[in-house]
């Protein structure tokens, strides 16, 4: 199944004043901020590096399960269906990607 190429251009003009990298990656996309990744999309599902505790707080909303496309889940990863990642809704989950990988030391 092709990636979803809308929510990549949304992510993609989202992020533009970060000035990350945009790469394929898991037959999808991925945009990666000072050399980690950071969010991306897989299929038509926004992923999303949280970091283990807010991945795990972001499971318990509508619309997001963990990040497993090989039987064994990404830890402090998060798939976010396309309901739940919504005009309204993208914003929310990409400053939370951006915190998580802000928090991290440049690659």
């Amino acid at each position: 199944m092709p990636y979803d190429q809308e929510l990549d251009a949304r992510i993609t003009d989202a992020l533009a004043p970060l000035e990350t990298v945009r790469k394929k990656m898991f037959g999808g996309t991925c945009h990666i901020l000072r050399g980690n990744m950071m969010v991306g999309v897989y299929q038509d599902c926004l992923i999303l590096r949280l970091g283990e505790p807010t991945a795990t707080d972001a499971l318990k909303k509508p619309f997001v399960r963990p990040f497993d496309i090989t039987g064994r889940p990404m830890r402090g990863w998060v798939m976010v269906e396309p309901p739940g990642a919504d005009e309204d809704a993208l914003p929310y989950w990409l400053a939370l990607a951006q915190a998580y990988a802000e928090s991290l030391p440049p690659k």
